[in-house]
């Protein structure tokens, strides 16, 4: 479910809630800070745009991946 979009890997997450949204953001910070990886966020009510990429080569690298099966690991629960 994650997409292509110039040099960068994204997804939609759909929730019940704003509530659940938002714990799905903390544990995807969490997630991203321990692997030092740092993705965009975008948050609208039940609604997360995850948009990951590497800065430092301006592209897509395997942090981004292995970031991505995390997050949606995190997601399943």
């Amino acid at each position: 479910q994650w997409k292509l979009i110039s040099e960068a890997i994204e997804r939609d997450f759909v929730f019940k809630n704003f509530s659940e949204a938002l714990a799905f953001i903390i544990q995807s910070g969490i997630a991203a800070e321990k692997m030092n990886h740092h993705p965009e966020i975008f948050n609208v009510y039940n609604k997360v745009k995850i948009r990951l990429n590497t800065h430092s080569v301006q592209g897509i690298t395997d942090l981004d991946f292995d970031l991505a099966k995390k997050l949606d690991a995190i997601f399943a629960k």
